[in-house]
């Protein structure tokens, strides 16, 4: 009896009469078939001791009607590997999403980081209602809570910096009702060649005080570099004191 009518592999050893035996490269031959049609993700055929299919497991995208999936499987099976199965050995299961181990991990990093992590909304310079001020907006937000502060300031570069600085320091004192905390100083300094945004705040939590520092370089302007020099210093700080 040949293949295309039992339901067999045969082995590629015999000769003369055929005979069914067990061949686990035909058996992978097929998995790589299958797994290649359109949606499907894995396959796993089962063989008897003589080499005769007995099952066939296949895991399916969702959205694709099974039993189009079992005919395109007859149809490849028949058309490719001369193998014919009934379709009652074919079992279909479905699944809404299967996404890699490597990137499951990534998205599920980045959303605990997230869930931690005072996060950079938006930032505003304006000039003031008095001549040679500036007032400088800034929004943050902290596990779904915004929050925004406006501080006024001399129109000088040094002053810019300060004036981001505190408006920061304001709304991130803001969202952390477990902690308080205050600003020291900011300024900009160069180093190798580059000009950066340095900032020193007090985070006070309990009955300790801590002198906390952020740097971030000066790209797009200064008074957002001190935003992220306040985020530096204090994402570290909170991520610390993070219940486990």
């Amino acid at each position: 009896m040949s293949p295309r009518t039992s339901g067999a592999f045969e082995s590629p050893r015999t000769s003369g009469a055929i005979e069914a035996i067990p061949d686990p490269w035909g058996v992978r031959r097929a998995e790589n078939l299958l797994t290649s049609l359109e949606g499907i993700l894995s396959a796993r055929v089962v063989t008897t001791p003589l080499g005769e299919v007995c099952e066939v497991h296949i895991l399916a995208q969702a959205g694709l009607p099974p039993k189009q999936l079992v005919r395109n499987i007859e149809s490849a099976l028949l058309a490719q590997l001369g193998l014919k199965v009934d379709h009652r050995k074919i079992s279909i299961a479905q699944t809404a999403e299967v996404r890699p181990i490597e990137l499951l991990e990534r998205d599920t990093v980045r959303e605990r980081t997230l869930q931690r992590a005072l996060l950079f909304e938006n930032m505003s310079v304006a000039p003031a209602k008095r001549p040679h001020r500036i007032a400088i907006t800034v929004t943050l937000s902290f596990r779904g809570q915004t929050e925004t502060a406006e501080e006024e300031a001399s129109d000088t570069p040094r002053s810019r910096v300060e004036g981001a600085a505190k408006a920061s320091v304001v709304v991130v004192d803001r969202l952390l009702t477990d902690f308080s905390i205050a600003l020291e100083g900011a300024k900009i300094v160069e180093a190798f060649d580059r000009e950066f945004a340095f900032v020193a705040v007090q985070g006070l939590g309990g009955r300790e005080t801590s002198l906390l520092t952020g740097s971030a370089e000066i790209r797009e302007s200064a008074e957002r570099a001190a935003v992220f020099a306040v985020l530096d210093a204090t994402n570290r700080w909170t991520e610390a004191r993070r219940p486990g």
